[in-house]
């Protein structure tokens, strides 16, 4: 588990091991951009708003209860979570892809996310990198959003090394 941040753009990095599969195995799962429902807790709705899945361009409606918008915390739950997320470039090679959010209810503004399926190199394991910037929340720390997408990373690669290995 792996953390970096800075705070004047908020940037951080947050990673996980992979321990029961290949980078390989799991990096096709990334690639279903408009499937990531069936990986992140708290997110139980994914699908396409534009384009064709996985290329550049397209464009995913997500929603769920995985992001507390400030005045969730303060006890207003009446609104769902949504983001739409365009893909800006799919690396197959490199298993990595990019996407920005365009439109929100979250208070999240100029953000960007990489994620990365890592292969083993030397002394280190495979692992999946998700990298964000964004400018800062208004009633968020940064150390908090890190620790809810660390957490919520552990949990989606759990979920994603659990179905490859159903399917071997």
């Amino acid at each position: 588990m792996d953390k970096i941040y800075s705070q004047q753009k908020w940037k951080a990095k947050v990673s996980t091991k992979l321990e029961k599969a290949r980078p390989d195995q799991i990096w096709p799962l990334f690639g279903d951009f408009f499937g990531l429902h069936k990986w992140f807790p708290g997110l139980p709705t994914c699908y396409g708003v534009h384009g064709v899945n996985g290329e550049p361009g397209c464009i995913r409606r997500c929603s769920g209860f995985g992001l507390k918008r400030p005045q969730e915390i303060n006890g207003d739950h009446s609104t769902l979570s949504w983001s739409e997320e365009k893909l800006v470039s799919i690396d197959h090679d490199r298993m990595s892809l990019t996407y920005e959010m365009v439109d929100s209810n979250i208070g999240f503004n100029c953000y960007v996310s990489t994620v990365e399926v890592v292969p083993a190199a030397e002394g280190a394991a495979a692992a999946v990198e998700w990298w964000i910037s964004l400018d800062p929340v208004a009633g968020w720390k940064l150390e908090d959003l890190v620790e809810m997408y660390q957490v919520g990373m552990q949990l989606m690669v759990g979920k994603m090394e659990d179905a490859v290995l159903r399917v071997v």
